[in-house]
């Protein structure tokens, strides 16, 4: 059984795991490959959680402090102490910070049933390119554009972070362009290439999405990256951003690149849609809804990718409010780079990369999906 933090992480690591889940009176938990798996160790102690939560805390604590260029372990130790405080007053606790030359992790402590509680993301060190992520190489043509709105969608723990890592990172290799991220927490740490990149994490950095979305305009940025946009306030200012002629890259929950279009529109009163509706079909530059499927060997998922782009239909159907028709709209418009989620999973199916019933599964349309898959 892992003694510290650090030994956890290098087993979760081994295991390929996306998550580790700790809870006191069961063994460590990891989510690999979008499945809970309880580890075969022994039931943590309330001891062992606490002891956890420490380590995370003062490691979180230390790379705050060596940001800002502190070594002083006195105000490591005064850090911790207050936020120790605030976790055993029953105040949740978003951390982050880095393993070197392993990991960094996101962190979330809490409380449950009067005991500690931890769930650990782990972030790989450098965002990953398109093909180390099996990503469509299409997707390379929207870091291109000069401006507009481009969204990653999908369920929770669809990879639409890595998705947007690896887009700012081709972005860093290709451009010389001034790049400003808001994120809550910074996952990804981008170096500086070709471009310049500012991440700014909210709670840290600016008080908050609204403060910092105010400000971003008037620091010259080419391409905006907002982690999520999360509520009105924040899709207008996205869209008012990519309209004054920047890029804007951010993400949205959604099951499909058309919900989307629906998200952003009812996300503003009845009375505001029209203008939103306008403003979102001059803008939009494209949407990319993704899901991971369990790859045919057991072992990993492959991202199966519906791909929506801004072509002079798609533009008119959103002006005239028949979002219902932008389905059929993407299946016959191949030559505009696009395609539904059930011809991407066709496609996996066809080479051999994923079950039948695993296509099935994630199908946008499943007795489409059925019919296409009898053909191939």
């Amino acid at each position: 059984m892992p003694t510290t933090v650090h030994d956890l992480l290098e087993l979760a690591m081994r295991h390929r795991a996306s998550d580790v889940i700790l809870k006191a009176g069961s063994p460590p938990a990891f989510r690999i490959d979008g499945r809970i798996r309880i580890s075969n160790g022994s039931a943590l102690t309330p001891t062992q959680i606490y002891e956890f939560c420490q380590e995370i805390i003062f490691a979180a604590g230390r790379d705050l402090l060596l940001s800002l260029g502190s070594q002083d372990l006195r105000l490591i130790e005064e850090h911790s102490t207050a936020l120790t405080n605030r976790l055993q007053e029953g105040e949740e606790l978003d951390l982050d910070f880095t393993v070197p030359d392993l990991m960094r992790v996101r962190a979330n402590l809490f409380q449950q049933r009067h005991t500690y509680g931890a769930s650990l993301r782990l972030i790989t060190l450098r965002a990953c390119s398109f093909e180390e992520l099996n990503l469509p190489s299409g997707l390379r043509d929207f870091t291109k554009l000069p401006r507009g709105l481009v969204l990653v969608t999908g369920p929770t723990g669809s990879g639409k972070s890595t998705t947007l890592s690896a887009m700012l990172q081709n972005v860093n290799e290709t451009r010389e362009a001034n790049i400003v991220t808001i994120e809550d927490p910074v996952e990804y740490v981008f170096q500086d290439q070709k471009s310049v990149i500012h991440q700014r994490e909210v709670g840290q950095d600016t008080k908050s999405f609204a403060s910092a979305l105010r400000s971003v305009l008037r620091q010259t940025p080419d391409v905006i990256m907002i982690g999520e946009m999360r509520d009105a306030d924040t899709i207008s200012v996205a869209l008012n951003a990519a309209e004054m002629g920047h890029l804007v890259l951010s993400s949205l929950h959604t099951t499909s690149a058309p919900a989307a279009i629906d998200r952003i529109l009812h996300a503003f009163p009845p009375h505001v849609q029209p203008f939103v509706r306008a403003q979102l079909a001059g803008v939009l530059g494209g949407i990319i809804s993704q899901k991971l499927v369990p790859h045919i060997s057991g072992t990993g998922r492959v991202p199966a990718v519906e791909v929506l782009s801004n072509s002079p239909t798609v533009r008119k159907v959103i002006e005239d409010g028949a979002s219902g028709d932008l389905y059929s709209v993407m299946r016959d418009s191949h030559h505009f780079g696009m395609n539904t989620m059930n011809e991407a999973l066709e496609s996996l199916y066809s080479r051999g990369l994923i079950s039948y019933e695993h296509a099935l599964e994630y199908a946008g349309n499943l007795t489409e999906l059925k019919q296409m898959l009898r053909r191939t």
